[in-house]
């Protein structure tokens, strides 16, 4: 199968409100579109996790970003500048003020953790799909992630709608991104390295 035929499918997925697994820029993914609610709901159930405890979403670029935020701080901006210009490690922010994206994705205290991508693939499905994707490691909570797609649990294989084939092959070392947490008025959280 191509990567063109993969990402198709996975888009065509997405947008019947279902759930897939796919490779992003860190470890392999649990994703769904991040605007509907049901879908939002299956991937809390696949993971087998509260849904008190947020997700990550993946976005391809600023323009989508500021889409699910009401007001990105300058301090974002300067963040994902520097980020963009050296090979630093993929970082997810935590952002006040999340707006067009399901209830049940965005964090009590009303903030959402937003990431844009620049691994070829996943920036390529969330072009492609025109939305936020659910970008939540595959495994099931408590589990260590799935760096890999050897390492996914089979029971996430038959869990989702579709399991995309770019990457499969792959055999390499993958962590989870940095979490950083911005407030609006500057203030800057370091949650995970």
């Amino acid at each position: 199968m191509t990567r063109e035929q993969d990402i198709r499918n996975a888009v065509e997925v997405l947008r019947k409100g279902g759930v897939i697994l796919y490779p992003t820029d860190t470890v392999w993914g649990i994703g769904c579109d991040a605007t509907n609610a049901e879908a939002v709901k299956r991937v809390y159930e696949i993971k087998q996790r509260e849904d008190s405890k947020a997700l990550i979403c993946l976005v391809d670029s600023d323009a989508r970003l500021q889409r699910y935020v009401r007001r990105v701080p300058d301090v974002a901006w300067q963040l994902i500048d520097s980020l963009k210009e050296s090979e630093a490690k993929p970082t997810t922010l935590i952002l006040d003020g999340a707006v067009n994206l399901a209830p049940n994705l965005i964090a009590e205290d009303g903030s959402i953790a937003l990431r844009i991508t620049q691994e070829a693939f996943s920036k390529e499905l969330c072009y492609r799909f025109q939305k936020a994707l659910v970008s939540t490691s595959a495994n099931i909570s408590g589990q260590p992630a799935a760096q890999n797609y050897c390492d996914i649990d089979p029971v996430l294989l038959e869990a989702v709608d579709y399991v995309c084939w770019t990457r499969r092959q792959e055999h390499k070392p993958h962590t989870p991104s940095s979490i950083i947490r911005l407030r609006q008025n500057g203030e800057v959280e370091i949650i995970r390295k």
